[in-house]
């Protein structure tokens, strides 16, 4: 096989084997709860001016590298209307996926032998991003039920090495959610040091029991913070892989440079489409956020009835439920397969505090949730078993 040392060190992604495979699986239907793609479709809306967009000219050919004016002014325009955040437009980063600037950002700005600190549990692809820059990544441990960081936890000599922090809230995987206090203590933490700080914010839209705060609120964050928001899940646009980056203005230049080199630029048409979702679907994230927390509110009560375990679910799209006493998260996870054809998510790709745990997610219609939930249910016996 013909492939370099570095890239030999990266385990294979793990949605990157699984998404798309074909599943063998037990003789119920089989129910997919392991993928976080909503559910639902794009608004009619955004796909009639993407189809308008198609025919502009203009969107035939190559477009400027750093994006178009309209779609910059727009995500400054969504972050004072949504955050009360300030925003230039040259603290803005387009980005073909967020997941491009999640993994590419260490490249951009930490320097071999500096140290990462990744959360565990955390998204399973910013490990290689770390490798790939020949960083050294290091564990911020997430303890239940909250999964909120603990900075005295950190050795000193590890602080002091470290050049980039990661933190996502609404958490992937464990739908645990930051008050700004959170993120007040993260930049304070880190001010004045060499640390900088980037917040995955795929799952912004959805916080059932509070709005989610933007690490941008925090005094002072755009020192050493920037922060990286996804329109997929929150406008149901997965597919269009749209996403941005904002904040401190020499992080945004680092990924600015990355991408030149990278990338050439996104497809005016796609660009114009993620303006006008930003521009008119306010409204729209209100909806989402709704229909999730309902989900949220029937998965939690229906396991509670039968005293099932798991993490409290306060954002995102994925509840994280214990394994049962005799299995571990890759035991159960086949065990579910096969006994009950429900595919979810093992923990152990998250972090090795979430060995005992399953990724389940709640981005289905109310008949396959309520077929889910009933399989489920029916497993009491191994949870409780005397």
């Amino acid at each position: 096989m013909v492939i370099s040392d570095r890239l030999a060190q990266i385990t294979e992604s793990y949605f990157g084997k699984t998404m798309g495979r074909k599943i063998e699986h037990g003789p119920l239907p089989l129910i997919n709860m392991a993928v976080g793609i909503p559910d639902g479709e794009t608004p009619k809306g955004i796909l009639d001016h993407f189809a308008k967009a198609l025919y502009h000219p203009k969107n035939q050919k190559y477009v400027a590298f750093h994006g178009k004016d309209t779609f910059k002014q727009a995500i400054v325009d969504f972050y004072q209307r949504q955050y009360s955040v300030d925003l230039d437009p040259e603290e803005v980063c387009i980005l073909y996926g967020t997941k491009n600037g999640l993994v590419g950002l260490p490249t951009c700005i930490v320097n071999p032998g500096e140290n990462v600190l990744l959360p565990d549990p955390g998204y399973t692809d910013y490990l290689a991003g770390v490798q790939l820059a020949d960083a050294i990544p290091k564990t911020l441990p997430l303890s239940p039920p909250y999964y909120l960081p603990d900075w005295s936890q950190i050795a000193n000599d590890v602080l002091i090495n470290t050049k980039l922090v990661y933190l996502t809230y609404p958490n992937n995987p464990t739908g645990s959610v930051a008050t700004q206090k959170v993120f007040d203590d993260a930049i304070n933490q880190f001010k004045g040091t060499k640390t900088k700080i980037v917040h995955d914010f795929a799952y912004s839209a959805f916080g059932f029991d509070a709005k989610n705060p933007s690490i941008l609120q925090t005094e002072g964050a755009k020192d050493l913070a920037v922060e990286v928001f996804s329109l997929s899940k929150a406008y149901n646009m997965s597919g269009f892989r749209v996403g941005f980056a904002v904040g401190n203005k020499d992080i945004i230049a680092a990924l600015k440079k990355y991408q030149s080199h990278t990338h050439a630029g996104m497809f005016g048409a796609l660009q114009d489409a993620a303006t006008y979702a930003l521009n008119n679907y306010d409204d729209f994230l209100e909806e989402q956020n709704g229909k999730f927390k309902q989900r949220r509110d029937y998965v939690q009560s229906q396991l509670d009835e039968v005293d099932i375990p798991y993490e409290p679910m306060s954002g995102g799209i994925f509840l994280w439920l214990k394994t049962p006493p005799a299995y571990d998260g890759e035991q159960f996870v086949e065990y579910l397969l096969q006994q009950q054809s429900i595919l979810v998510a093992p923990g152990s790709p998250f972090g090795q505090n979430a060995k005992h745990y399953v990724r389940m997610s709640l981005a289905l219609d109310d008949n396959q949730m309520k077929e889910a939930i009933d399989r489920i249910k029916s497993l009491i016996k191994l949870y409780h078993h005397k």
